[in-house]
């Protein structure tokens, strides 16, 4: 619909404008007794604009509060559902698929299948953040641009309309006799001591405080717009991490995606004594950890830091020991005390090479179950790694590891020395007494078990893991603008919720005055500060009588 913008006073306004720039004045619903609307107080906007171009439509788009309170709504809903299930993330060492599927049957499966297992990673989640950050920059602009304006070039004195058409308002005459200016002048010193601030135009007068209040909503989306680019800096590569790490004791791990290394030196736990426990976690014989505590090495990797064959060179660049809400913490990476589970494992044994038959041995050599060296020289023999089963098995004639950890561990050597072929001779050798006669070693290794033996000779040499240690690793370069974000949000909470613009005009013609008020919130408070100062000034006025109509109160 188009209509004049031009005023009766000869402002000519912009296309889309509802009340005149200058003097109030409605520009439509010009002869009705509505009370008016104050928002941006009647300022065009550009979302209003009557032939919009494709940008336009787009701007329109996103600067409308039902979009954006969809967008918001549907951004919820996804995170909940996000929710219902663990995360992907959250488990170690398993199969998304077949977890889901173990744990939570058909429902599982679907869950996965629609990727509600990676929800705050992937796309469309990441999309509709991105959209909730656009519709609240441009929802902002759209609104904030139309307002500053309307409020830096506030005019004294307002067309009749403009205030008999305010929530609060009061149209009466003054004792007869009464300087005009002069009560005026005296009316605008009563506000002042109430912490408004004056102006005045002869008899007309403009009085407001409060006024910063109005940018309390802005402040707050530009603490959530810095809030949602926080959180979409975390998919830049290296500004965030939430892994989970399961170590060792004396097992040293690389962690993902960082030039770092983790060892866990040693774990310790503690459990409550049984007269600390209470009687009905005595009946069912539980143990209740009290502290558990793994003491910590990081490392960063300087040399040979990938996959290859050598050796990673290491150099110690922190030490701690960490404790349930103590993580460890080097340079913004910190790793929390997750979880533990008693998994005694061989480590690392020290095997002497020996001859069966003479007794005499040729050294001895350690031999780590994780990552162990291509060659070792024991005395005149080289004993070369063939082959490295963490959890040994044979499947249909030829040996496997059922998985990667020690559990079963077995090597086979080819060595050659004295006595032996000159290409070498082939050696399966299990550390564990129990995996030697299960898969009966000897008899594999038929003649050369004969020659060469080899074996640990005592406990010194044998290193055992008691238990594993789950920690939690974390990155967050993006936290400290996630937390300035957050501030900046509840500063503007605090502009809006505890302080209201409040505005109050004046014109006296003749000896009628004409009065209008205007706040944002707490229209009382607004008449009674009114009908006080009028009180004061020598006339009597109650507070419920300014509300328009009469029927506020």
């Amino acid at each position: 619909m188009f209509y004049n913008t031009k005023c009766d006073c000869g402002h000519q306004n912009p296309t889309g404008t509802t009340l005149c720039e200058s003097c109030g004045n409605p520009l439509i619903d010009i002869d009705g007794r509505d009370i008016l609307e104050m928002r941006y107080d009647g300022m065009a906007r550009r979302s209003q604009k009557s032939n919009p171009s494709l940008l336009d439509k787009v701007w329109n788009f996103f600067s409308s509060v039902k979009i954006a309170v969809w967008i918001i709504f549907i951004t919820t809903l996804a995170s909940a559902v996000g929710t219902i299930f663990p995360q992907e993330n959250t488990f170690l060492d398993m199969d998304p698929s077949q977890y889901y599927s173990e744990n939570y049957g058909t429902l599982g499966n679907i869950y996965h299948a629609l990727g509600f297992s990676h929800t705050f990673s992937s796309w469309w989640f990441i999309t509709l953040l991105f959209m909730i950050g656009t519709s609240l920059v441009i929802c902002s602009l759209d609104r904030v641009l139309p307002l500053y304006r309307a409020l830096s070039k506030q005019q004294i004195r307002k067309h009749i309309n403009f205030l008999t058409r305010q929530n609060v308002t009061l149209v009466t005459d003054l004792p007869a006799g009464t300087d005009e200016i002069a009560w005026t002048n005296k009316l605008g010193t009563l506000l002042r001591k109430k912490n408004y601030r004056v102006h005045t135009d002869g008899s007309a007068l403009l009085a407001e405080k409060y006024r910063f209040s109005r940018w309390g909503p802005y402040i707050n989306h530009i603490g959530l717009i810095i809030f949602l680019i926080g959180v979409l800096m975390r998919g830049i590569p290296g500004w965030h991490m939430d892994q989970y790490m399961g170590i060792l004791e004396g097992e040293t791990k690389p962690i993902p995606h960082t030039s770092y290394y983790i060892k866990n030196e040693k774990f310790t736990l503690t459990l409550y004594d049984e007269q600390d426990l209470p009687e009905s976690i005595k009946a069912k014989g539980q143990i209740v950890p009290k502290t558990y505590e793994t003491q910590a090495i990081l490392y960063h990797c300087t040399a040979n830091c990938g996959e290859g064959a050598e050796a990673p060179v290491l150099e110690e660049v922190h030490k701690d020991n960490i404790i349930v809400n103590h993580p460890l913490d080097y340079k913004g990476l910190q790793a929390y005390q997750f979880d533990y589970k008693a998994t005694p494992l061989l480590i690392s044994v020290k095997p002497t090479l020996s001859n069966p038959t003479t007794g005499e041995t040729y050294g001895s050599f350690d031999l780590p179950m994780n990552n162990p060296k291509d060659s070792y020289q024991v005395g005149a023999y080289t004993l070369t790694l063939k082959g490295f089963f963490p959890e040994f098995g044979i499947e249909k004639g030829q040996p496997i590891s059922k998985s990667n950890e020690p559990k079963a561990p077995a090597f086979i050597f080819s060595i050659t020395g004295p006595g032996l072929a000159e290409k070498g001779e082939p050696y399966l050798y299990f550390p564990r007494q129990i995996d030697k006669e299960t898969f009966s070693q000897d008899t594999i290794n038929g003649a050369i078990s004969q020659k060469l033996k080899i074996s640990v000779g005592s406990m010194e040499g044998v290193q055992f893991a008691n238990y594993t240690t789950y920690l939690n690793i974390r990155v967050d370069k993006a936290m400290p603008y996630i937390w300035v974000g957050s501030a900046i949000f509840m500063i503007g909470v605090i502009m809006g919720f505890y302080w209201q613009h409040r505005r109050i005009w004046i014109r006296i013609d003749e000896g009628k005055l004409t009065l209008g008020g205007h706040t944002n919130k707490n229209w009382f408070g607004l008449r009674n500060e009114v009908a006080a100062a009028l009180n004061k000034n020598e006339l009597d006025v109650l507070p419920k009588t300014l509300a328009n109509g009469g029927n506020q109160g």
